[in-house]
């Protein structure tokens, strides 16, 4: 199993950028994007279930940034708008069996990339 993130990158308050993150070898039904920023826990930004289309997002980020998938590429996106100095974190993309209320629970996921930077100035 492997999950590889890219897109992440230097921005400007106010900018935006598409984080990508290529799914192989796991058939998990639920995808979840998480950050983690020195001294902090990880915290759960957005998850989608990938057999319905269904979509979580935490509250700092609802109407700014978008989880979505494409499934001939096997690929999960993660576009980021309106970007703040707050969200400036490394962001992994984590797979799970499932997603429920509990989407935003780093135990819940059991395979994890190795992370992409994320730096709004």
């Amino acid at each position: 199993v492997q999950l590889v993130e890219s897109g992440g990158g230097s921005v400007q308050a106010g900018g935006s950028l598409r984080l990508s993150c290529e799914v192989s070898g796991a058939d998990n039904a639920c995808m979840g994007w998480f950050r983690q920023s020195p001294g902090k826990e990880r915290e759960g930004v957005a998850a989608l279930y990938r057999p319905g289309g269904s979509t979580y997002y935490a509250d700092s980020v609802k109407g700014r940034f978008t989880i979505s998938q494409e499934n001939t590429k096997n690929t999960v996106y993660l576009q980021m708008n309106s970007l703040k100095p707050e969200d400036t974190a490394m962001y992994y993309c984590a797979a799970a069996p499932s997603c429920n209320l509990n989407w935003s629970s780093p135990q819940r996921y059991n395979y994890w990339g190795q992370g992409t930077q994320v730096t709004v100035s």
